[in-house]
């Protein structure tokens, strides 16, 4: 085993460790929460290594470093997730390789996203970002609509070509009154998921938690965790 597949291996069994310890204080199962492992500044070879030690779920969240990346991989059964804030001219490029676009904001993007996936004759996932340092009709610092504009933009994925709802994705605010409260911001996310689920049943996906905070994501009930350095440390980027 190479020294990097030693030390992916090592970071992966203790954020693994980590996901257990916290399905188990919360009375989860472990097969609730997802995993996934952002890859972004990484090299694809880090991603072999990953797909090697039993990763199947990564995330990117700038095109031109993931498209290549995800051309490189493209023999890996990997589900690829878009994470950053996504611009219509790069949607084309994004629906030919993600499989779920998790920061889908607006309904332009939406727009741009439906004619992209019925072009590529593919489905795409799409999570509603949600920002809750955001007033109502403004986005937040990080992307994301404010919460009171959740309902609109779900069901606009919904009736859209092309596009699949499948449920809520946030970021933990730097600003406002969740600031430095994780476990409050999450649960929050967690009851808009609900009333979500209510029209949109199948919308089930909860995408909360970094590395910093996963254990308070999974308290919360997400049901996937977006973690990076953690699993692939703060070795030298790209670019």
């Amino acid at each position: 085993m190479t020294d990097r597949k030693t030390e992916l291996a090592k970071n992966l069994a203790r954020v693994e460790e980590r996901i257990a310890s916290a399905c188990a204080a919360a009375g989860r199962a472990r097969a609730d929460v997802t995993l996934i492992v952002v890859t972004k500044t990484y090299p694809a070879s880090d991603v072999r290594l990953l797909h090697e030690l039993g990763v199947r779920e990564v995330a990117e969240n700038r095109d031109q470093d993931a498209a290549p990346k995800a051309a490189a991989c493209a023999d890996l059964d990997l589900t690829w997730h878009f994470v950053g804030q996504l611009q219509t001219n790069k949607v084309r490029s994004v629906a030919g390789y993600a499989d779920t676009v998790q920061s889908v904001d607006r309904a332009r993007l939406i727009t741009s996203l439906s004619t992209a996936a019925v072009r590529a004759e593919r489905e795409l996932g799409c999570l509603i970002q949600v920002a809750l340092d955001a007033e109502s009709g403004e986005r937040g610092e990080r992307g994301g609509v404010a919460p009171d504009g959740i309902g609109e933009l779900a069901d606009l994925v919904a009736g859209a070509p092309g596009l699949r709802l499948g449920g809520l994705m946030t970021v933990a605010p730097l600003a406002g009154e969740f600031a430095g409260r994780q476990r409050a911001a999450f649960e929050r996310l967690l009851e808009f998921s609900s009333r979500l689920r209510a029209d949109h049943p199948a919308a089930n996906m909860v995408s909360a938690g970094m590395s910093a905070d996963l254990e308070e994501a999974v308290a919360a009930g997400a049901t996937h965790v977006r973690v990076g350095t953690a699993v692939l440390g703060d070795r030298p980027r790209l670019g």
